[in-house]
Parts: C-alpha cells; structure tokens; sequence
C-alpha cells in the first residue's frame, strides 16, 4: 500500500513521539496486541542470510535467493522509508482441541494451529491498512506500505529490533509474557518515528525446541534447515516429499507446531481474541480418512477463506496419504488409499502407494480387506 506522497517529514521529536503513542493506541483498537517501531537498517543480518542461503537450507524456496537483496535493503520496497511499525497479533485457538491429544492419535489429521481458522494474510493486511490510513490522515501525506508475510521482509528481524520479543532457537520471536502463538506484520514508512529499543533473550541453556522437532531441522540453536522442516515439506514443497522423511511426519498434514507447543514461554500465550481465527470446519480433531475423501471441489468450498487452500487440493491430498500411510492398519484407511490408488495425479498415486506399500498385503489381510 502506498501513501498520498513523500517528502520530508523531521517533524519536531515532541510530534512524532505523541503520533507514536496515537499509532499504538489506533493499532490497539484494531486488534493488534503490540505496536513498537524499528529503523530499517538490516546490515547486521545480512552476513547470516548469505551463509544460510549459501548452504542451501532454503531449498526449493528459490524466491528467498532471488529476492535477498530486496530483503536486505527496505528502501528498494518503499523509496525513502526509514522506519518499520511492527504490529503482532496473538491467534493461539484456546477452544480447538488439545493439540498434544490430535498428535498423539495417529487416526487423526494435526494441521498446524496458525491455519484453523481463517486466512490470517487478509485479516492482518486490513487492519494494517486501515491503521496506515489512519496515520495518513495524522501525518499527512507520506510514503508507506503494509506487509504481513507477503513480500520480501525479514519480518522476525525487524520486530526483533523493535523489541516485540527476541529471536528463539526455533527462529520464531518469542516474548516473555505472549510465547509465540501470534502473528507479525509491518507497516514501512518514511516518517523518521522514534524507535523502541530491542529486548534480551532468555532461551537460556533450554534446547526443548531443538530436542522435539521430528525431522531434525533445527540444525542447531536459531539455524533452520527448511529442508527438512515439516512446514516447509506440507506448505512449500511442489513435488514428492523425501521417502526418508515421510514417517517422522507422521500425522502432520499442514504445517507443524512441535517447537511451539514444547516451549515454556508459551504457557504465558494469551488466546486469540479475533474471532476470524477461531476453528473452522472442525480442522482441529478431523480424521485423515474423512479429509482424504474430499474431492477438488469440496477441498475449493471449504478452504475458501483459509490459508490451506493456496497448496491446492493435490498437495492437500499428497500430505493427507502420508499421514494414512503413518495410520494404524484398519479397514477404513486402506480402503479409503485403495479408492485413490488411481489418482489422476502422478503426485498423489506415488505417495498412496507408498502409503498402501506401509500397511503391507499382510496388514491389510489382518484389517479384513485382502
């Protein structure tokens, strides 16, 4: 989104503090539980993502190579802009049900809490452009943009340097009294606002995030290899997912949440108080046999809205046959990978018959269906 216009905004100190505290308070009656402001200047992480791009944990991401210049260097998003207003908002579902017990019933499909309800990029990028507007109408005409995961920015960087939390091991930010059950966004501006100062971290000697994660992709403390990340495996990846990597997915079928739901600063996360992300369609206790039954039209019409839908249906799909190929051998799942062994999709077939070859001609003579 950009502003009216730019120019020269010094302003007296005295003005722009007073502005600060009216964003703060505008950004509160939007939703958003923690406004701070940070200068945008990423010189110090750009040694860190030339390593980490270097060393290829990226993948098949190729837009974070493509675009890391972009990323390093705000101003070529927003000419002249000098500051980002980081803005966060806590999504963590407290009615869904318990995510321990969805991941401890592997007839049970765990899609990651962030997405059970709606599309958390079109809630927060309203809101921050009417916060944006609001400014405008305060400051007059400036330059400005909101973001909220839909661009090249280093997000966790800047509310970082904002002070909103602090970098945990996992890579997520993290805040004392909030953990990490909240969304970021920001809103880049050539107002010369004052910035807040940057927090300590306190992950301390504590490794839980590192220890639980199924794949390994925690290489090591605040170094992510997507890789082998499960987010990135059910989200991002186009193709099959690694063989190697299909059992420890187990019955994670978008997204995961291990590093978080281990973590002692999220016994503080606060629930979320926008309604938009509360459960939809029961996505927090759904069977992989029932989700794997949707044809391509019903995944459109009940996705509609949510962030799931942007992996399409055959993704839905080859993430759903791994967790059935995980399943325990009954009946109901093998059926329901027999029905789809002919798949019109290349992508799906692979994985159902990888999923059938697990359950074994043995298995599914011990099930009744042989």
């Amino acid at each position: 989104m950009a502003g009216a216009g730019s120019g020269n905004h010094e302003g007296k100190p005295e003005g722009l503090e007073a502005l600060v505290r009216s964003i703060r308070a505008w950004a509160g009656e939007l939703g958003f539980q923690h406004t701070a402001v940070a200068a945008l200047d990423l010189s110090a992480a750009g040694p860190r993502l030339i390593e980490w791009l270097e060393q290829g944990f990226h993948g098949e991401l190729d837009y974070m190579a493509r675009h890391a210049a972009l990323r390093l260097d705000p101003q070529k998003l927003v000419p002249g802009a000098v500051r980002s207003i980081s803005v966060r908002m806590d999504y963590w579902p407290a009615a869904a049900h318990d995510a321990q017990a969805v991941l401890g019933d592997p007839a049970l499909a765990y899609v990651s809490r962030y997405a059970l309800g709606r599309d958390y990029h079109k809630v927060l990028r309203a809101r921050l452009a009417k916060l944006a507007a609001r400014i405008g109408e305060a400051a007059g005409p400036h330059g400005c943009r909101v973001f909220t995961d839909s661009a090249p920015v280093m997000e966790v960087e800047l509310a970082t340097a904002a002070g909103l939390g602090w970098r945990g091991k996992h890579t997520l930010l993290l805040d004392r009294e909030h953990g990490s059950w909240f969304f970021l966004g920001e809103i880049f501006t050539d107002l010369p606002l004052p910035v807040d100062a940057p927090v300590a971290g306190y992950c301390g000697s504590c490794t839980r995030c590192i220890d639980a994660c199924p794949t390994g992709a925690i290489v090591a403390p605040y170094r992510l290899d997507a890789r082998r990340c499960i987010s990135y495996l059910t989200i991002e990846l186009k193709g099959a997912i690694p063989e190697a990597l299909r059992t420890p997915i187990g019955n994670r079928v978008y997204g995961c949440d291990d590093c978080q739901l281990c973590c002692p600063w999220n016994r503080h996360a606060r629930p979320a108080a926008e309604d938009a992300f509360a459960v939809r369609h029961g996505l927090d206790r759904a069977s992989l046999v029932e989700l794997f039954g949707w044809t391509a039209a019903e995944f459109e019409q009940r996705m509609a809205g949510s962030a799931i839908r942007r992996i399409g249906h055959e993704r839905w799909s080859r993430n759903l046959a791994v967790g059935l190929g995980n399943a325990p051998t009954t009946p109901e799942v093998v059926a329901a990978l027999q029905r789809r062994a002919d798949d019109p999709s290349a992508l799906v077939r692979e994985h159902v018959g990888w999923a059938l070859a697990r359950h074994g001609a043995a298995g599914a003579v011990a099930a009744g269906i042989a």
